[in-house]
């Protein structure tokens, strides 16, 4: 057994001129939740079908579970688990029929099917609905259901693209319940996701961005160690003039809106309070308030952004990665 589930060194993907994923470098332990976090289009997908053996790199290098992503593509997709972005089980067939389906896929001996299936049905909360059609579930329970059939074979890797990508919030909870009762087993979980709350769940983030990996730590260490500056969260009506103004305040780096709040990160939160509350009010914003507090992972997100942006003189084109 290798030290890491998963390792990468400098992997790479191009599409022609274009450099979708840029020498990004990481490892995985055994047992660990990795939460791979990221706007739409910054190389997520990307790098997770390469180290599932569907895309070949084209330079650097990756293992996973011991084996290397170019060469043991075959070896890798038998001992993995793999729920792609976009829901891929047969909505023709009942919720059982599907889990039989992929039970032979990948080989589970007959002996050991049936108990293995009910497991997984109880599992994923499917039991009384187990042969209702796939296409009939509510969304929720289809994604509990890919789950139970991406780890029908007992993968020791799981990889999970998006997994609660139009779900509800309380599917979104369910679902991550299962993701802490398969890393309490000892499988590896490996999931992109875009939503900042879910990333706050996992023992460890990489932040992407633009095809590179810009931060990777724990999402307390994350918070500790590479946030510069504090954030104010400020109220006022209406918002877009409020943001608008506080925008062009000296020491204001950024201001993102949170719902009905606005998310100001400053370089110092006692020296530029006072100087807000009055440009607001000199911009005649209403019912003002504003108050330190402490930076969420959307907040870190968003000052390692804009530090990283400072330091490219060509920012990359978001929109092409894929």
């Amino acid at each position: 057994m290798t030290d890491y589930a998963v390792i990468t060194d400098h992997l790479t993907r191009r599409f022609g001129s274009f450099v979708a994923v840029h020498e990004v470098s990481l490892h995985v332990s055994y047992g660990e939740v990795f939460g791979f976090l990221g706007p739409n289009g910054s190389g997520k997908t990307t790098t997770i079908r390469m180290l599932c053996g569907l895309l070949t790199p084209s330079s650097g290098r990756g293992r996973v579970l011991g084996l290397d992503i170019a060469r043991d593509q075959e070896a890798i997709r038998r001992r993995i688990g793999y729920m792609s972005q976009k829901f891929s089980l047969y909505g023709d067939l009942t919720a059982r029929e599907n889990l039989t389906f992929y039970a032979d896929v990948y080989g589970l001996p007959r002996a050991e099917r049936a108990t293995r299936i009910d497991a997984l049905i109880d599992l994923a909360g499917l039991r009384g609905h187990d042969r209702v059609l796939t296409a009939d579930l509510p969304g929720g329970w289809r994604q509990r259901l890919a789950l139970a059939c991406a780890i029908v074979h007992r993968p020791q890797v799981l990889f999970l693209d998006e997994p609660t990508s139009g779900v509800d919030p309380e599917a979104r909870r369910e679902f991550w319940d299962l993701i802490y009762d398969l890393a309490g087993e000892g499988v590896t979980v490996f999931v992109t996701t875009h939503f900042m709350d879910e990333a706050e769940h996992c023992n460890r983030i990489g932040l992407m961005y633009g095809g590179r990996l810009v931060a990777l730590d724990a999402p307390m260490a994350l918070k500790r160690t590479t946030f510069d500056g504090a954030v104010l969260e400020v109220e006022g009506t209406p918002q877009e003039r409020a943001r608008t103004t506080l925008l062009a305040q000296p020491g204001v780096r950024s201001v993102a809106p949170h719902g009905a709040r606005l998310h100001v990160i400053v370089d110092d939160a006692a020296l530029r309070l006072p100087h807000l509350a009055a440009a607001l009010e000199s911009a005649q914003v209403s019912d003002v308030h504003i108050e330190p507090i402490d930076p969420s992972l959307e907040d870190v997100f968003v000052a390692i952004v804009d530090r990283y942006l400072g330091k490219q003189p060509d920012s990359p084109d978001e929109s092409a990665t894929r």
